[in-house]
């Protein structure tokens, strides 16, 4: 069975790399602190709507010592638009000041120190190891969780870990990262979660097992 679903794998990955050769994060950020920050405001809240927001923060909080240095207060009055500002506030300002303190103002390379910061889970994690430096990672955020449910890579798992743990035994580690932005844009575009996903104008649409739909 293992074998029959890394060959699946294989070939989903083929054609999403030709579909969305250029898949990429969605979170605008240059730096890794600022990644951070993003992921922590996109639970329950839209990428482009974290895009907006941010701009206004770095303004007033252009750096990782301000943000540790900044009341959380202020931080909330900005991330507000959000949601759940009030902990996403005080997660981030609780984070930049161990990233100020402990790091020197850099984000850890290090997949066990990232999630001893605060706010920082395995999906977040993740996408730091991989985006920012590199390193196999396996983002298992909603897109990722319902597609490969959908395709038949894991049968019925929704636990983000549980997910993760799954694919990492099917999917190539160099592939991973790359892998779960390109879920993300065909989650969007046609395998999508509100309305009857578009299965006429699926890349996989011969492969897929249509599971749960």
């Amino acid at each position: 069975m293992e074998d029959e679903r890394k060959k699946l794998a294989g070939e989903i990955i083929e054609r999403l790399k030709k579909e969305y050769p250029d898949a990429e994060c969605t979170l605008d950020y240059n730096d890794a602190w600022k990644l951070l920050v993003s992921v922590r405001l996109a639970a329950q809240c839209t990428d482009a709507r974290v895009n907006v927001v941010v701009e206004k923060l770095y303004e007033k909080f252009p750096d990782v010592k301000a943000l540790a240095e900044a009341d959380p207060d202020e931080i909330e009055a900005i991330v507000k638009p959000c949601g759940l500002g009030h902990s996403k506030a005080r997660d981030i300002s609780a984070c930049m000041k161990i990233l100020y303190k402990d790091y020197g103002g850099k984000v850890p390379d290090d997949f066990n120190a990232l999630l001893k910061l605060p706010g920082v889970g395995r999906k977040s994690a993740n996408l730091i190891m991989g985006d920012v430096f590199g390193k196999p990672a396996i983002v298992t955020d909603t897109h990722c969780i319902r597609l490969v449910n959908r395709m038949g890579l894991v049968d019925g798992i929704k636990e983000p870990k549980k997910v993760e743990m799954e694919l990492w035994k099917l999917i190539p580690p160099e592939e991973g990262s790359d892998f779960c932005h390109r879920l993300v844009y065909h989650g969007r575009e046609v395998c999508t979660a509100r309305t009857k996903p578009y299965c006429q104008k699926c890349c996989l649409e011969d492969i897929c097992k249509k599971q749960g739909i």
